[in-house]
């Protein structure tokens, strides 16, 4: 077994230093910072550690001499998911990430509330800070996120403007009577982005019992109750019509979206070609939850979660709901990590294309299901996996065992078969 696929970083081999992220600290994109003070705009942008919990390491990320048009870019998915690795490196590379020592208790300290009032802001935000020494010029990689660039102990932050906040979120931070769930709900009906969601619920501003939460695990919690909370509703929807087969590829991440006419069920399988970040070897893994959800963690991580969040939006989205088969194929050109947004976002971007229609009929279907050019619809699910294994490099006798619910479609019949 590939341990470094199932690790991605967290040190699951006992080393004291991830010899896959070591290969990357070398990337010549970073300009030594000499001052001990700079100032910026930040995305917003707030990162919270996890190593030493319950005591922590947490601040904003500010480039330096960088105005609020240009800081924005450096933090929005849409804007990164059309540049290529080395851009997105070049870009974060420019993030120092500032920080402080907490504990998770939510401890009424100058430089987390600083923090909270930045992160809560919905554009960039002014901030000048004060290092104990020149920021260490070196990049920080992680499989869960966005590559950060040099890294300084704050000895004192300011924000020079006052931030923007949504009143949706000035309104839920202060009640502190609404329990975290409702308030994330409440949050994704009212438009406000995941992103944003997930900074506010990392840096200890939503719930009763208020706390820090490293923002690796925040990406995944939000990512799971956001899916959820949609699947309560989507359980209800009618089934598509079609069956209909969604590609794309980003970064060296291929992926082919499969939707059949069935009740709610998802299932993701991974396949690493050697010489991929996180892989000197081919590595095959799946996950899958049928519709009564998911029971425990998934073996996949965060991935999972990102991946099914981008696939119940959608069908939330055209109020349909539909078995989902993805397989993601990461290549040699996935060489250094991004973050597990590649996954939501690519799923999205292929599901909601700038066509806004089914490839070959211009148009959105009857039953909702629009998409990218990459969409094509199918008579049946044996068509459909033929052409979706033809644009999978790996044989398909190596992976296809680990499609288990998809061949529960293949040959368990439903009424509709019999109308």
């Amino acid at each position: 077994m590939n341990q470094c696929v199932n690790c991605k970083g967290k040190g699951l081999c006992g080393r004291p230093k991830c010899p896959v992220l070591e290969r990357f600290k070398g990337i010549e994109t970073i300009t030594d910072l000499k001052a001990t003070s700079l100032s910026g705009a930040s995305p917003p942008s707030v990162f919270v550690g996890r190593r030493g919990y319950p005591d922590i390491f947490a601040g904003p990320l500010i480039p330096p001499d960088v105005g609020g048009d240009e800081a924005q870019q450096y933090e929005d998915p849409g804007v990164l998911l059309n540049k290529n690795i080395d851009e997105i490196i070049g870009m974060r590379s420019r993030l120092v990430r500032s920080y402080t020592r907490l504990n998770v208790g939510v401890p009424d300290d100058p430089f987390l509330l600083t923090s909270q009032e930045l992160a809560m802001a919905d554009a960039p935000v002014d901030a000048e800070a004060w290092f104990a020494r020149p920021p260490a010029a070196r990049m920080a990689f992680d499989g869960m996120l966005m590559p950060m660039g040099p890294a300084g102990e704050l000895t004192k932050i300011t924000l020079t403007e006052n931030p923007k906040v949504p009143a949706k979120i000035d309104y839920l931070v202060s009640d502190t009577d609404v329990v975290a769930v409702d308030s994330i709900r409440e949050l994704h009906r009212s438009s406000i982005s995941q992103q944003h969601i997930t900074r506010i619920f990392s840096i200890g501003l939503l719930g009763r019992d208020r706390k820090l939460v490293p923002t690796r695990w925040s990406i995944t919690a939000i990512d799971d109750m956001v899916g959820k909370m949609l699947l309560d509703d989507i359980r209800y929807y009618p089934e598509i019509k079609d069956i209909v087969l969604f590609t794309t590829e980003k970064f060296g991440n291929h992926f082919e979206i499969l939707l059949v006419p069935r009740c709610f069920s998802f299932e993701l399988i991974e396949v690493w070609l050697p010489d991929s970040v996180w892989s000197d070897r081919l590595w095959i893994g799946g996950d899958r939850e049928e519709y009564g959800g998911k029971r425990g963690y998934s073996s996949l991580a965060g991935g999972y979660y990102a991946a099914r969040t981008a696939v119940v939006e959608y069908l939330h989205a055209i109020k349909r709901q539909a078995s989902v088969f993805i397989v993601r194929e990461i290549r040699p050109d996935y060489w250094a990590p991004l973050g597990v947004w590649v996954i939501r976002e690519a799923v999205r971007d292929a599901l909601t294309g700038s066509s806004g229609g089914v490839a070959g009929d211009g148009v959105s279907g009857a039953d909702g299901v629009g998409g990218g050019s990459g969409a094509r619809r199918f008579d049946s699910i044996d068509d459909a996996f033929r052409d979706l294994r033809g644009r999978i490099r790996t044989p398909h006798a190596k992976w296809q065992s680990e499609m288990q619910l998809l061949d529960k479609c293949r040959f368990q019949r439903t009424l509709t078969d019999f109308w």
